[in-house]
């Protein structure tokens, strides 16, 4: 079982990442790919799932998201794409604190997540993730970074496919898109969480 990778990100796709360790490539699942730069030296904390059918390493930036997604997928009703689709903003204390305040309004908001999952979620977690985050429960979901650095033209196509991968469907997406382009010349990253916040209607 690997805990983490720590390498050189060699390559980001809309659902994946590709970790360079020592001329080994290892593709990982992770819930927002463009929160990574091509380049950089990442740790990343790793879940192996395994299925008859498939072997597969999801990763996530910090511990926290990676033991709320192990939370997550043990929920009736939630598969691994779902989680990821929940940890997407890549703050799992908002999703901790709408768990613990009961908030199923909030969770149905996620795509693949009806009001009787929702319902399951807080029923199978509430008052068992205090051990994952230092949770306040304030407004700030999907908060944009200050330092965010422009990017390239593609950034808009690159959330919108990222998001698609995630669950959202295109007639969602379209209505946001005309919203988002005033945001194309910003990092994917950026323009995935102004996204979300539209979708969510913050």
């Amino acid at each position: 079982m690997y805990d983490y990778i720590k390498g050189e990100i060699a390559r980001i796709t809309p659902e994946y990442i590709v970790i360079d360790r020592d001329g080994l490539g290892f593709q990982i699942l992770t819930p927002n790919p463009f929160r990574f730069q091509v380049g950089q030296q990442e740790l990343v904390y790793t879940y192996l799932q395994v299925r008859e059918d498939l072997q597969q390493l999801i990763g996530f930036k910090t511990l926290s998201e990676r033991e709320l997604f192990r939370k997550l997928i043990q929920v009736t009703g939630i598969g691994p794409k779902g989680a990821l689709a929940i940890l997407a903003s890549g703050q799992p204390e908002q999703v901790i604190g709408a768990i613990e305040r009961e908030d199923d309004a909030f969770l149905v908001k996620f795509p693949g997540v009806g009001k009787k999952t929702a319902r399951q979620i807080i029923l199978d977690l509430k008052g068992k993730l205090h051990d994952l985050a230092d949770v306040e429960y304030t407004d700030g979901l999907f908060e944009l970074e200050d330092d965010a650095q422009p990017a390239v033209n593609q950034s808009l196509d690159e959330a919108l496919q990222a998001l698609q991968a995630l669950g959202y469907s295109e007639r969602e997406l379209k209505k946001i898109a005309s919203k988002l382009e005033e945001f194309e010349n910003e990092t994917t990253d950026v323009i995935m969480k102004k996204a979300l916040q539209l979708l969510f209607g913050s």
